[in-house]
């Protein structure tokens, strides 16, 4: 519909501004790259609510149900009458939510990044990644087309890349960068094998297209799909697994998760914006964009219910054991997503049965807004003490009183304690869970406890513990220049934010953002959210005592725990099982051989082609004598030969 196409807006002004920093900030426009960077992100900003709003309360429902909306459609490939790659804009309730959630949480990184970045060499090129990581998520959710998805998620990849290693005179930012690069291309392998056999058997790449046919039972390319098998799983099943493994890969669900706590090394405003609300719930997204073809089979919707069951699991226990303050917030976005996960993983399609879709997506909106919130609140921390050590830390609380008080509304609304905004979300969560799957309603709701425990262990440590540690004046490694809480730029977002917690929640979101665009009569079970908020009241007064005031009761307790404590804080050595099977088995007994077959025979043989030719080549030198006269001796005897040939065919 061209009453849409001014969405088109939305991810080319970052574009624009990306190109315009790339090609002329540094020289030219280094003083103001950041004001070009923050006003861009507002127009968009404010185009994404106009959208939310034209979608949501004016034309977007039809007949009670809100409709998916092809706003523009372009083929660019064609390659066949049926199979095409067509770049166009859909419009539908999770699109229009992305847009919103990335551009608002996009906003505060830019305005916040203002004021923490300031001072810095490359500023502009700074910004100009900025912009390309916002078009490249814009562009993702935006996409009709599920190999415009692809296009999209691959330059999502390659601008992470750029700001993960946006200091790269450092050795650690550099591994970080290539490390997330490299795992995700390994995951992304798959999503374009899941692509390829959705689109073989499915006659399109068209999003809607294959979720008509493969949501029908009777169509030809859902029978075609579902009677192929390989290894005793349908093609459907392979399809939709490999696709997960994409997804999975991009929102680190174990065991494709090793790449997130080093992605820490970039800077912390990137950390709030490729952690929190964009980057890593592109995978969430992307299940939830198939979510109706994914809802067709029960082997893949289990395998994504108990990856993200899981992984939620896993990230909490690891949380409740580091130390750096951002690789606590990583492993908690990696629990989170988990959430997010298993709640799509347990739902079915349509009407009340589509509970866990809709508070997967309820989720990951709230936990946008705190998680974002948490991470430029580390920031602001790690501007004043140089560190992001807890052990540097301590008695903030005065020093900081705008970033503690932001900080702590964050703790509560991820903890889940009324009325912020994770409780909402978070118990449509457990509700789902506990319908339909008591197991994972046991994880989830001991997942719960323990996010409540790490997330206070961080608050405590951080604002109270100990006396305020002597933060000088002065610069980090990093240039950065600390000056209390910083400008008025790093305090805004942490206040927007801060009102967000609280607010968002609120929302009647399950009246907008549902399986199959018919709302929702759902609602918070206060009987039911006894259980959940009073593991995590006691989960928070766990923490309060261990680390409110320097005791030595949580190192008595990490000693009780012995290896396990140790295990949980190396991470359960997954990196070392990674480096081992990489090091030790795929080098030696893959990589070897196959660079012996690439230097021996592959370039032995083009090495025997050059060789041949250079003999043939000075065998035959010779008649390029430059003499006129062998030339003419050549060209009569040529004549003879000829005649003789015409004389004897002629008789």
């Amino acid at each position: 519909m061209s009453n849409y196409l001014y969405i088109l807006w939305i991810p080319l002004l970052p574009l624009a501004t990306f190109v315009l920093l790339g090609l002329f900030g540094r020289k030219y426009l280094s003083g103001i790259a950041g004001i070009i960077g923050t006003a861009s992100l507002l127009t968009s900003t404010i185009l994404s609510f106009v959208a939310a709003k034209q979608y949501f309360f004016v034309d977007g429902k039809v007949n009670g149900v809100f409709q998916k909306i092809v706003a523009l459609k372009y083929t660019w490939l064609e390659f066949s009458p049926n199979v095409s790659i067509d770049l166009g804009i859909i419009v539908d309730p999770i699109s229009v939510m992305m847009l919103v959630v990335v551009t608002s949480v996009s906003l505060m990184v830019h305005v916040f990044s203002l004021g923490y970045m300031k001072g810095e060499e490359r500023f502009a090129t700074y910004y100009a990644f900025l912009s390309l990581f916002t078009f490249s998520m814009l562009g993702l959710i935006l996409s009709a087309n599920i190999f415009q998805v692809y296009m999209f998620w691959e330059l999502v990849g390659v601008s992470s890349f750029l700001l993960i290693s946006y200091y790269f005179n450092k050795p650690s930012a550099v591994a970080a960068s290539k490390k997330a690069f490299i795992v995700t291309r390994f995951a992304d392998l798959g999503f374009l094998i899941g692509i390829l056999i959705l689109g073989f058997y499915g006659g399109t790449l068209d999003i809607g297209l294959l979720i008509e046919r493969f949501t029908s039972v009777h169509s030809t390319q859902f029978l075609s799909i579902t009677s192929a098998s390989f290894l005793g799983a349908s093609m459907l099943t392979w399809g939709l697994v490999l696709v997960f493994m994409g997804g999975a890969g991009k929102s680190a669900m174990f065991p494709l998760h090793i790449w997130l706590p080093d992605a820490m090394e970039g800077p912390t405003p990137v950390s709030a914006l490729i952690h929190a609300a964009t980057m890593v719930v592109a995978g969430v997204y992307l299940v939830a964009r198939m979510f109706p073809v994914f809802s067709m089979d029960e082997s893949a919707l289990n395998i994504v219910t108990y990856v993200g069951a899981a992984s939620a699991l896993f990230a909490a226990v690891i949380a409740c054991t580091q130390t750096d303050i951002k690789r606590v917030l990583a492993y908690s976005t990696m629990s989170q997503i988990g959430y997010m996960m298993f709640a799509l993983g347990i739902s079915k399609n349509g009407g009340e049965n589509g509970l866990g879709y809709m508070a997967s997506m309820f989720h990951l909106f709230t936990h946008a807004f705190f998680k974002s919130l948490l991470f430029l609140g580390a920031g602001s921390v790690i501007h004043m003490v140089h560190s992001n050590e807890m052990k540097d830390m301590g008695g903030l609380r005065k020093l900081m009183p705008i970033t503690h008080i932001a900080f702590l509304i964050a703790c509560l609304a991820i903890a889940g304690i009324p009325p912020f905004a994770g409780f909402f979300s978070k118990e449509e969560i457990l509700t789902a869970a506990f319908h339909e799957n008591k197991i994972v309603y046991g994880i989830a709701l001991f997942t719960a406890a323990l996010t409540s425990f790490y997330m206070f262990r961080l608050y405590f440590n951080i604002f109270w513990s100990k006396e305020a540690p002597v933060a000088a004046h002065g610069h980090d490694d990093n240039g950065h220049e600390s000056h209390g809480e910083g400008p008025w730029v790093m305090k805004l977002p942490l206040l927007i934010l801060a009102a967000c917690a609280v607010g968002v929640g609120f929302i009647p979101f399950s009246q907008f953002v549902t399986s199959d665009g018919a709302a929702l009569e759902t609602h918070v079970d206060v009987v039911f959210s006894i259980a959940p908020v009073v593991l995590s009241v006691l989960a928070i007064l766990l923490a309060t005592s261990f680390y409110k005031n320097q005791n030595g009761k949580s190192d008595k307790v990490a000693a009780a725990f012995g290896g396990f404590y140790t295990a949980a804080y190396k991470k359960f050595y997954v990196d070392e099982v990674y480096i081992f099977i990489t090091k030790k088995i795929i080098f030696p007994f893959i990589g070897q051989p196959i660079a012996w077959a690439d230097k021996n025979i592959v370039d032995g043989f083009m090495q025997l082609l050059a060789k041949t030719t250079s003999k043939i080549s000075e065998l035959i030198k010779g008649l390029q004598s430059g003499k006129v006269q062998n030339y003419a001796m050549y060209f009569f005897g040529g004549v003879a030969v000829l005649s003789i040939l015409f004389i004897h065919i002629w008789k």
